[in-house]
């Protein structure tokens, strides 16, 4: 199985996190506000990424738009990622209309070993990629600051690698709590009277 989505669009602007990214010299008076207002049109597109829970193993791609042809390019893209092996690959879609498009379907007519499984409307925690998003959001982008979109492009190209090197199966859900074991009786205690 193998989770594909799109993070973004993604601008070039500054990414609030622990400290403030300071946009303006030192000293100047500066409002109330805990994360500076960082205006500018410095470029934007969406990143694309593929993600196999099983593995944790990871794929982006930062593109300059979100287009058909450039959805059907990252398909081909993560097909020569997912190998040539003859086992069948489950694609887990939101309903985007790119990925809905005639091209794409056209696309995996061509590819028999694909499926795409669409999640229902409204439903994008069925998809394990979104908390991955989460994952490399921080790893990538939080509490810092970005000139061109090339610089993000590549702050999530080192991240994704960042993550390859270190990944493990990714497991869905909760992080599950340690509790300390009760005292035996604790629960049974008789009713004083």
């Amino acid at each position: 199985m193998i989770c594909l989505d799109e993070m973004g669009p993604e601008g070039a602007k500054s990414f609030p996190g622990p400290r403030v990214v300071r946009t303006e010299p030192a000293g100047a008076w500066r409002p109330r506000a805990a994360q500076e207002v960082d205006y500018g049109r410095r470029g934007s597109g969406p990143i694309f990424g593929a993600f196999a829970p099983a593995t944790g193993e990871a794929l982006t791609a930062p593109y300059a738009g979100r287009t058909i042809a450039t959805w059907v390019n990252f398909l081909d893209r993560v097909d020569a990622w997912a190998g040539t092996g003859g086992e069948r690959v489950y694609a887990v879609l939101d309903n985007l209309s790119t990925h809905r498009a005639l091209d794409a379907l056209l696309w995996a007519l061509a590819h028999p070993r694909w499926e795409f499984v669409f999640q229902p409307t409204c439903a994008a925690y069925l998809n394990v990629i979104e908390p991955w998003w989460k994952v490399l959001r921080s790893l990538a982008l939080k509490g810092r600051r970005f000139e061109t979109w090339a610089d993000i492009a590549q702050a999530v190209e080192a991240a994704t690698a960042y993550w390859n090197a270190h990944r493990h199966p990714f497991v869905w859900g909760r992080r599950q709590r340690r509790r300390r074991a009760r005292a035996a009786g604790v629960a049974c205690l008789p009713l004083v009277t």
